[in-house]
């Protein structure tokens, strides 16, 4: 190369100025010298960016172990008195010092699997209706808006609203079929809750379905399909992976919401026996009681009820990428 070096011959053949896709990666990711020729800058490298990545990673693993450990510490009284049996116990009695979290257990998957039933329904049909009828356009950007806005909104405004709207609505239909008129309970948190968690799996939703292939609809549509049924055939197992991760998405939040919860689901310490009944969750009852928690036990009690809350958590995660995982593959 007529006796020039690589950094001479880059410095000559693109000079600073030069508005080229060359000279401007150059100028992006390589130093000037005083000069005007270019330098390398080694703090910028390829493994030094990798360290940063694995440094991040790590991190997040830290993180999560730091928050289980602590969890696990601060819970340890009432693992040592207690024991396996206080995730079996119904009763709940600070008075008396008998702690049991399965009425809390229960509401709280109860609430949240009723929800995500409600949910599904209209995420799955938002998500159609803007990533594969209304991809662009007024009407698309408006609807998009709003669902982003339902997610924005305070949980605090919905619990209020709940207590405004759906208590006497479900008092309204709990009388007509002859159930105890409490207003209040499972079924009305779930209201709430299917609400709160529509944006959710509505925005992945279609974001995925949006982003199917134009020539797998094409193909269907030239065979003889209705519109229908390539959304049914081809679209939907297309996407499928993507709208179970925005479904697991949208159940760990309805899991851990606390506020809007809390104000419209009763705060019954009993085992719920049907969706009409007032109950609480986990969430709902650290909310509820932690302020007030003299004795160490009682306290522990608490902490090891987020404890489960976490794990719980963390199993329905780890089930549910399996699952996705899987149904990705299959496809």
């Amino acid at each position: 190369m007529d006796g020039y070096g690589e950094k001479e011959l880059i410095g000559r053949a693109t000079p600073p100025g030069t508005d080229t896709i060359q000279g401007l990666a150059r100028r992006a990711f390589v130093g000037t010298s005083a000069n005007g020729e270019y330098r390398s800058r080694p703090w910028l490298s390829e493994s030094t960016f990798r360290k940063l990545l694995y440094l991040s990673g790590i991190s997040a693993v830290v993180l999560l172990l730091a928050i289980l450990l602590s969890l696990l510490a601060s819970s340890m009284p009432a693992i040592k008195q207690i024991g396996f049996a206080f995730l079996t116990r119904t009763v709940w009695d600070p008075v008396t010092g008998e702690f049991g979290s399965l009425p809390f257990l229960a509401g709280t998957l109860l609430t949240s699997l009723v929800a995500l039933l409600i949910a599904v329904v209209f995420s799955l049909a938002v998500s159609i209706f803007l990533g594969e009828y209304y991809r662009r356009g007024p009407t698309s950007s408006f609807i998009k808006g709003i669902v982003e806005l339902l997610a924005g909104i305070p949980s605090v405004i919905y619990g209020f609203w709940g207590l405004a709207f759906f208590v006497p609505a479900v008092r309204f239909v709990e009388m007509r079929i002859h159930v105890a008129p409490y207003g209040v309970g499972i079924l009305t948190a779930s209201l709430i809750l299917s609400i709160m968690i529509i944006p959710y799996a509505a925005s992945l939703g279609r974001e995925v379905i949006s982003l199917v292939p134009a020539d797998l609809k094409e193909a269907a549509l030239s065979l003889g399909a209705t519109r229908f049924e390539v959304i049914r055939k081809v679209v939907l197992p297309y996407a499928r992976s993507g709208i179970l991760a925005g479904v697991l998405l949208s159940l760990g939040r309805a899991l851990g919401e606390t506020m809007a919860v809390t104000m419209v689901i009763g705060n019954s310490n009993m085992l719920p026996k049907s969706i009409f009944a007032p109950a609480n969750t986990m969430a709902s009852i650290i909310a509820n009681e932690f302020t007030e928690a003299t004795g160490k036990v009682y306290l522990a009690s608490l902490v090891e009820i987020a404890l489960v809350l976490f794990v719980v958590t963390a199993i329905i995660n780890i089930v549910g990428k399996i699952i996705t995982i899987q149904m990705a593959v299959e496809r």
